[in-house]
């Protein structure tokens, strides 16, 4: 069955060309030249990806992936636009983008990043070698994606999430942070390592007794991080 993307572009001439090589790859594109009409594709359901510029007419592409996301849907979005700035990148990250490429762009490396998101996709459907993470006073259910900590229950974003499945899949054994990047954005994605610190900070603030001396998201100085469970 193809895959269905979702092209939210309002320059015409580029996304029919998006259009038509996606079609000569084997998918299936569908295309919006509007947030709100991008919106109204996603609501009717089935849809694999979206390539989403940021500068369109009316609401923005981070608001419509921030609206996406606060539904709980974990949609790939390709962030593909002319902004170009490292705090662009980082907020397009930060708002639950999966990858973001500027223009102008090469095709092939579109394609290729398609596809490893794809791959990422089916690492996601794989069952988890666990699904609930515990330590005193802290239990976290990785597919509901909910922690229950001492201060209550907390909401964890799709990629913290992923980051801490990541990190127990490997056993205790440090994970760099070139890893981290490739396997939840996908290398290209950020080309630098700020976006993970910045995750791992966040999540020791949620599950951590005193997040400056942390017991269980650790530091591996020199290689990255890692997870110490009971």
């Amino acid at each position: 069955m193809k895959k269905r993307i979702l092209i939210v572009e309002d320059e015409g001439h580029l996304a029919e060309g998006l259009k038509l090589n996606l079609e000569l790859d084997g998918y299936e594109p569908v295309v919006a030249d509007s947030a709100e009409d991008g919106l109204r594709y996603w609501e009717r359901g089935g849809v694999d990806l979206i390539l989403l510029d940021i500068m369109l007419p009316g609401m923005n592409g981070f608001e419509m992936c921030r609206r996406i996301r606060e539904k709980g849907d974990r949609v790939p979005v390709l962030f593909l636009t002319a902004k170009g700035s490292e705090d662009d990148r980082v907020r397009g990250l930060e708002e639950g983008g999966d990858d973001y490429i500027t223009k102008p762009f090469v095709l092939r490396e579109l394609l290729a990043r398609i596809k490893r998101i794809f791959r990422r996709e089916d690492w996601m459907r794989e069952k988890p070698s666990r699904t609930v993470l515990e330590w005193p006073g802290v239990s976290i259910d990785l597919d509901a994606r909910e922690a229950q900590t001492p201060d209550g229950k907390i909401r964890l974003k799709e990629k913290e999430a992923m980051i801490l499945r990541l990190l127990a899949e490997r056993d205790g054994e440090a994970v760099d942070r070139d890893t981290i990047i490739d396997r939840i954005w996908g290398y290209d994605a950020y080309p630098s390592t700020r976006t993970v610190d910045n995750f791992i900070l966040a999540l020791r603030k949620m599950l951590e007794i005193d997040p400056a001396k942390p017991e269980r998201i650790l530091t591996a100085h020199g290689k990255g991080y890692r997870l110490k469970l009971d």
